[in-house]
């Protein structure tokens, strides 16, 4: 494929997978190149352009991050201090976690604390601050620096320390150091901002193959900002992969950030227990792959029915951004283009999904029998005929928001530690990893980048 069929070769795939609506933008020798096919909202009529704005999720933890990376360099922060530091109040349910956690370990998703705390504390300027009190109760999910398990509650608290010594709101800091300095001008983390321009509205099926349908709300807490709440285009999201491949330069040649700080990004310091979902290996705010033996770095996001994807080839001055707001066949529609893309533009390979194997592995399923749990997910799992079955059960805010928060699911091995999910909810397969054995039992189960703990029996 090459840029010119871009186009229709996007409208082919959103057709084919059943996607409401997306866009693609591809950075290429300077240039880029944008599409976009299906609909901003079906039920409205609206269509999907290439300037349509859509909630990137969490890929806005590499924006908040890069940020972070600006006070660095102005010697307000140092990743490798405590949060207490910035924080004297900062609780959370372990006494030497709240004393020892440091910014590095939150960048690093290796806190260990129950990373998806998305608390809801209403529209107001002091949102962050009330959200980081509200962690006091938060159990670990492993020892602090033991693994890693992603970590949305980590950037909450980050955007409060950015909040704190700065003396503005996280949504000021965001505007003033990165979205005005790069001229992004469909870029925001507000609804009212978003309104502004042709906004995407989620989309979610109210049950396994039933059409799909305007999701119940647009967007998350306004204290989940820093985790996940930028809203913006495949346009503005490539401005900022340029930033990064010109490392932290902007194109008037202005260093918003130093390449020093740029680097450290993206060093892989924290190698994924599970390097099939998404990379193998985590950077400060960074996820970092490795396809065909070449460096690739970005971000992924979901929120309520909309989705993202950045990948950045530094060797070959290529980034790749697509945005989509809904679809379980989202996934798909990125394997095949991003990997058409990757050949014909890096002559790179993209790594293939996790597959089974012609013949199953022999594997005790006993010994991974048992409850997983964390916060707002519990996994209840027994052996039968040569495969787990059970049950993943959502509570809190994420199963308000679900329309079945339990479903049935089945683990089939494809080696000795890792296996193949498959969700009633979802077609597309998920990989999961069971690791940390203690008397041949395993103590973790990490699925969706995720460490699980074992319940005790």
């Amino acid at each position: 494929m090459t840029l010119a069929d871009l186009q229709p070769r996007l409208a082919s795939l959103v057709e084919e997978h059943d996607v409401a609506g997306a866009a693609i933008g591809v950075l290429h020798d300077g240039t880029v190149t944008t599409a976009a096919a299906g609909f901003a909202n079906r039920r409205a009529g609206v269509e999907a352009t290439p300037d349509t704005v859509f909630q990137i999720g969490s890929q806005g933890k590499m924006w908040t991050a890069t940020v972070l990376m600006q006070l660095v360099d102005e010697g307000l922060v140092d990743v490798d201090t405590t949060v207490r530091t910035y924080l004297p109040e900062f609780t959370v349910a372990d006494p030497d976690v709240s004393a020892a956690v440091t910014l590095r370990h939150l960048l690093t998703h290796t806190s260990g604390i129950d990373g998806d705390n998305f608390a809801d504390f209403g529209r107001g300027d002091d949102c962050l601050e009330r959200y980081v009190e509200s962690c006091v109760s938060l159990e670990q999910t492993h020892p602090l620096g033991a693994t890693m398990s992603y970590c949305n509650t980590g950037f909450s608290i980050l955007g409060r320390v950015i909040e704190v010594v700065t003396g503005k709101v996280w949504d000021a800091v965001m505007r003033e150091r990165l979205f005005e300095p790069l001229a992004l001008g469909h870029t925001g983390t507000l609804p009212e901002e978003a309104l502004l321009h042709r906004a995407a509205v989620g989309h979610v099926a109210p049950g396994p193959g039933a059409p799909l349908e305007v999701a119940p709300v647009w967007m998350l807490p306004r204290s989940c900002g820093p985790m996940g709440l930028i809203n913006s285009t495949v346009d503005d999201v490539l401005t900022f992969a340029r930033l990064h491949l010109d490392n932290g330069a902007t194109e008037d040649g202005t260093q918003l950030v130093s390449a020093e700080r740029i680097g450290a990004m993206r060093q892989p310091l924290v190698a994924s227990p599970d390097p099939h979902t998404i990379g193998t290996h985590w950077g400060l705010g960074v996820i970092l792959f490795d396809w065909d033996g070449r460096p690739v770095y970005g971000h992924d996001g979901g929120t309520i029915g909309q989705s993202s994807r950045l990948r950045i080839v530094p060797d070959a001055d290529v980034a790749i951004s697509l945005v989509a707001n809904g679809g379980p066949g989202t996934q798909r529609v990125y394997e095949v283009l991003f990997g058409e893309l990757m050949a014909e533009l890096a002559g790179i390979t993209m790594p293939p999904p996790l597959q089974l194997p012609a013949q199953t592995p022999d594997v005790d399923l006993a010994r991974f029998a048992g409850t997983y749990q964390r916060l707002s997910v519990r996994y209840d799992l027994t052996p039968e005929d040569g495969r787990l079955v059970g049950t993943v059960t959502l509570s809190g805010p994420i199963a308000a928001l679900t329309p079945h928060p339990v479903s049935a699911v089945t683990f089939t091995p494809v080696d000795a530690t890792t296996f193949l999910v498959q969700d009633e909810e979802s077609p597309t397969p998920t990989p999961a990893v069971f690791y940390d054995f203690a008397d041949g039992i395993p103590q973790y189960l990490h699925t969706g980048a995720r460490a699980n703990p074992r319940v005790a029996d």
